[in-house]
């Protein structure tokens, strides 16, 4: 007498019409193979289904990658259009103050920093009637402070772009926010000939925000539009 369970009709039906609902399912592939090499035996080595398993492990990488790849596709069109909003924003006002000031306030809520900080070297150091008027947005300091906040590392040349992690901010840059900075965005301003350098800073509470892993070239168009801006203010 055979011990062999008969399927169910119906079953056997559905299966012979629609193929394609077991060649697609994977759980229901695995168990079928799984049976096979079963009922094959220990002794016998399945070379098909050594590379089947083969195949499936480099699928299943190449969906990973697939993924992250879109992933990583959707972020940077998410960022591009998130630093595109927050030029114009930064472009609306008319008048110099409005302008600064919109920084720490709309500008600053688009691009989901919690500081936003001008920092102009003059010869007279720090400007405490220019701080009163426009408040923690503007720093002035004295010559050289960008360069020594910024540092050189090993080449003594800073970049344009300085993205880093930070115990806390700095009291001359961030004034009362300083305490709360985690990270910072450190961007690097060309005012033009004869004229200081400046320094851009966005700071956040959140340590993850910006780091030396991430790219800068957004950034640094953001802080190409600007500077190109207090160009034409300085003039």
């Amino acid at each position: 007498m055979s011990s062999t369970a008969r399927i169910d009709d119906k079953l056997r039906e559905t299966i012979i019409s629609k193929p394609s609902v077991i060649l697609d399912d994977h759980d229901v592939m695995h168990a079928l193979i799984a049976a096979n090499e079963k009922a094959m035996g220990g002794n016998i080595v399945d070379l098909r289904g050594i590379a089947m398993e083969r195949l499936e492990t480099r699928l299943d990488r190449l969906e990973d990658t697939h993924r992250s790849v879109i992933a990583a596709a959707y972020e940077n069109l998410a960022g591009t259009n998130q630093v595109h909003r927050a030029i114009l924003r930064m472009l609306d006002p008319v008048e110099f103050e409005e302008f600064l000031l919109n920084l720490s306030g709309e500008v600053a809520d688009i691009l989901r920093v919690d500081a936003v900080r001008l920092v102009l070297e003059s010869d007279d150091g720090r400007d405490d009637l220019v701080q009163r008027k426009l408040g923690d947005v503007l720093t002035t300091t004295e010559r050289g402070f960008i360069e020594t906040y910024l540092g050189g590392g090993a080449t003594g040349t800073q970049r344009a772009v300085t993205l880093r992690q930070i115990a806390e901010g700095m009291d001359s840059v961030y004034q009362s926010d300083a305490a709360n900075m985690r990270s910072e965005a450190c961007l690097l301003l060309d005012f033009g000939e004869k004229r200081q350098p400046g320094l851009l800073v966005l700071g956040s509470e959140d340590p993850h925000m910006f780091t030396p892993q991430q790219g800068g070239d957004l950034l640094g168009f953001f802080a190409g539009v600007f500077e190109r801006a207090m160009r034409r203010w300085l003039a």
